[in-house]
């Protein structure tokens, strides 16, 4: 449970950068009119966050569906092995 809660605060960390990084590229933006080399760069550094915060929005993604997709398989192992065993055991009557 506590990696699902891990995951989930990192991904919400990762939205919060991803949503800075946009706010950053829109008022630098809005406040140019000309582009100097320092807007550039607060350019530069503006999609650098955002590129790093979506990469790692989709790894945690990622990561969470095969996990859950892990757990899935393993339920579905234990109850196929249940029903098997409940369809192997003589029926006795008394």
């Amino acid at each position: 449970m506590t990696d699902r809660s891990d995951n989930a605060l990192i991904s919400l960390l990762n939205i919060a950068g991803v949503c800075v990084a946009y706010l950053m590229l829109g008022i630098s933006l809005w406040l140019s009119t000309e582009v100097p080399l320092a807007t550039k760069g607060y350019w530069g550094m503006g999609i650098l966050l955002l590129t790093l915060s979506l990469i790692n929005v989709v790894k945690y993604r990622f990561d969470n569906r095969s996990s859950e997709d892990r757990i899935r398989k393993i339920e579905e192992a234990r109850n196929e092995k249940l029903l098997e065993e409940a369809l192997k055991e003589p029926k006795s009557e008394t």
